[in-house]
């Protein structure tokens, strides 16, 4: 819950923030989304490196969620604060506090998504774990997206400070609410979860990263989740820009004699309850039909849908058939997402059985560097795309080719990168029956339970 709640903020709402009330420019927003990212290419695999050679009384990866849980909260409070000073001083200051955001992040993420390699050596199992953990990383992101603009309109009301304006205070007091909330959740996960597996790593950094870059299966399913966030982000990051621009503030929905206001943070929250939806049919599903073709067949579903969202019109009828599609696509999103952090704990069996050291930080730190390379790319083309179709920040009335530009956004372009994913995942070879071979062999190696 915690890190999905401060990942889909940042996602969805941190550009607007930036070109809207910040004060950036598009190309300079998605500048600096992109270029921070350069960063991650040395954090998060570092980060694991750190993790799996970490011994504690707590275990290896558990104890990150204790001592980085309050720099975690403090940092995203510093991301959505807008500092009283010239526009070169805000620049530096989004820079350093992007950077360090990132940065934190990493510090408790790569180590709590490793924690699903040493909580069962059981496969099924793991799918099962981290349905668990996605259906409440939706959760979180449900709460946090839909209490986000409600509790901007709270403190614009009620500024937490007159040295900025209004809008910049009411941001930064939103996010210091959710903080709060992020850093008694990380807190509860320390105190609710144990490692029951215990892994042998590598003692060599040399050999873990010769054996990770001689991984085909990690190659293949990194592409896939970075294609998985690069279809969250894209459609996620426009949606704000959508609903202010070209659907418009007071839209409204009406079901017989129940009408409700149709904007982006119930689209959004819609979403996540369906992302919940899916996560919780991706064991079953998966269980029938393996994880491998299950992706497969979401990513198939997500490009029809994806192309169909250009064509909805600006009706009551469109809104209702815009919150179906977004409906249908959410759960299909929602099976996918637990299937990837699932594979990287399968993949992570391979490289045991392969090369007697699972690295298991190490591989899932990749996971972590797609989910933020996927986010920023995303993020920072969906800016560069705008710029070039002409959208002008918080103008009355927007071009046909702005329009044009965000329509693109929401369908022909995720429709893409969802085909491109299915693409890549009918490549990796770790499937149903690879998985028991791999299993079978790991079972007459040394022991690793404790």
């Amino acid at each position: 819950m915690s890190s999905s709640m401060f990942w889909k903020i940042f996602s969805y709402y941190l550009p607007i923030f930036y070109s809207d009330v910040f004060g950036l420019t598009l190309a300079q927003t998605a500048s600096l989304m992109f270029v921070t990212r350069i960063w991650d290419t040395v954090s998060d695999p570092m980060m694991g490196i750190i993790a799996d050679r970490t011994e504690t009384r707590w275990g290896k990866y558990r104890p990150y969620l204790l001592w980085f849980a309050a720099p975690f909260a403090i940092a995203g409070v510093m991301l959505f604060t807008t500092p009283d000073g010239s526009d070169g001083y805000r620049q530096v200051w989004a820079y350093v506090t992007y950077i360090l955001m990132m940065t934190v992040y990493t510090c408790i993420n790569v180590p709590y998504a490793s924690m699903l390699g040493v909580m069962t050596d059981d496969s099924h199992q793991k799918t099962i774990y981290s349905s668990y953990r996605m259906f409440f990383a939706y959760a979180g992101s449900f709460i946090a997206l839909f209490a986000w603009e409600p509790l901007c309109g709270f403190f614009r009301t009620h500024p937490m400070t007159h040295l900025v304006t209004a809008e910049a205070s009411a941001w930064q007091g939103a996010m210091i609410i959710v903080a709060v909330a992020c850093f008694i959740l990380f807190v509860c996960c320390f105190a609710l979860t144990r490692e029951q597996v215990r892994v042998k790593s590598g003692t060599a950094l040399l050999g873990d990263f010769k054996a990770l870059l001689r991984n085909t299966p990690w190659w293949i399913l990194t592409a896939g989740a970075l294609c998985t966030n690069l279809f969250n982000t894209v459609r996620g990051a426009t949606v704000a820009y959508y609903f202010k621009y070209y659907i418009g503030d007071g839209a409204s929905v009406s079901l017989g004699s129940t009408t409700f206001l149709f904007f982006a943070g119930l689209f959004l929250a819609v979403g996540e309850v369906c992302n919940m939806i899916g996560v919780v049919t991706a064991v079953p599903v998966s269980r029938r039909l393996g994880k491998k073709h299950t992706f497969i067949l979401s990513s198939a579903v997500l490009t029809v849908l994806s192309i169909l969202f250009f064509y909805v019109p600006l009706t009551n009828a469109g809104f209702m058939a815009m919150l179906l599609l977004q409906i249908v696509i959410s759960i299909f999103t929602g099976i996918v997402s637990p299937l990837v952090w699932s594979m990287y704990a399968d993949v992570a069996d391979y490289s045991q059985a392969r090369n007697g050291s699972a690295s298991t930080a190490l591989i899932f730190s990749s996971g972590s560097m797609a989910q933020k390379f996927g986010g920023a790319i995303a993020g920072s083309a969906v800016l560069l795309l705008f710029d070039t179709f002409g959208l002008v920040p918080n103008a009355p009335v927007q071009s046909q080719n702005a329009i044009l530009g965000m329509k693109l956004s929401m369908s022909y372009i995720p429709a893409m990168i969802s085909m491109l994913m299915g693409i890549l995942i009918f490549l990796y070879p770790l499937d149903r029956e690879h998985m028991k071979a791999i299993l079978a062999k790991l079972k007459h190696m040394a022991p690793t339970q404790s």
